[in-house]
């Protein structure tokens, strides 16, 4: 049997931790021993238990998360959750697992305790895989300095360019700084389908298809070699 995730939220805003403890609570992998409003809370849970990973927020009066993270023993990982960017660098020097932004998404912490179990994802149940894309109706994304929040019943279509990503929904695009292998594992498998390298469709939102093209709003969607025999099957049986 594998072994469960012990870990403690660490944060001064009580919605945070609630927010964040909530979303722990649907992953199978995760325990949460205690949240903790800060880090003297946190240091005497970590000397009565057996910890492994701190969810642990930046800025916090009197000690801070970074002075927090470099008192503590090596061995229990910190994956950091704060509404300031900046801090970023100053995380990753201290060996964190991740970094996440507020709001934080169910989908984006889910990625970070993949993160921290690296190969060993098998944990995560498959229940906790389908309660994400049944429950989840909108994931955030970064865009010209804010959160934008995207639904995703008005997702069309989803184009890379290398590093980045063109988002087309209703009326509008919205770029950010992503790959498309990461934003597919963000999106319900049921409602979208991956036809090229560069390209997502909303099923919904297809309006035809051949063998070589998909039509989504009037644009023309490439059906690449290796993606074409899993794609007019699917197509063909919904």
């Amino acid at each position: 049997m594998t072994k469960i995730i012990q870990c403690i939220i660490v944060d001064d805003e009580p919605i945070a931790r609630e927010i964040l403890e909530n979303h722990l609570k649907k992953i199978d992998a995760v325990n949460v021993i205690a949240t903790c409003k800060n880090a003297i809370e946190a240091f005497n849970e970590i000397n009565s238990n057996q910890i492994d990973l701190i969810f642990l927020d930046i800025n916090m009066p009197e000690i801070s998360g970074l002075s927090f993270a470099r008192s503590i023993n090596k061995n229990i990982k910190v994956i950091f959750t704060t509404a300031y960017r900046e801090y970023a660098v100053d995380g990753f020097n201290l060996q964190a697992v991740d970094y996440l932004l507020k709001p934080i998404s169910f989908e984006r912490l889910l990625q970070a305790v993949q993160k921290y179990l690296g190969e060993n994802i098998s944990v995560i149940s498959e229940s906790t895989s389908e309660m994400t894309q049944e429950k989840s109706e909108f994931i955030f994304v970064r865009s010209d300095r804010k959160m934008i929040k995207i639904n995703f019943s008005e997702i069309n279509y989803i184009e890379s360019f290398s590093d980045y990503i063109k988002i087309f929904i209703e009326n509008t695009v919205v770029v950010t700084r992503e790959t498309i292998t990461s934003i597919e594992a963000k999106l319900p498998k049921k409602d979208f389908i991956r036809i090229h390298r560069s390209f997502i469709v909303s099923i919904a939102k297809i309006d035809s298809f051949t063998n070589e093209f998909i039509e989504v709003k009037n644009k023309a969607i490439p059906i690449s070699r290796s993606y074409k025999k899993d794609v007019l099957s699917r197509l063909e049986n919904v």
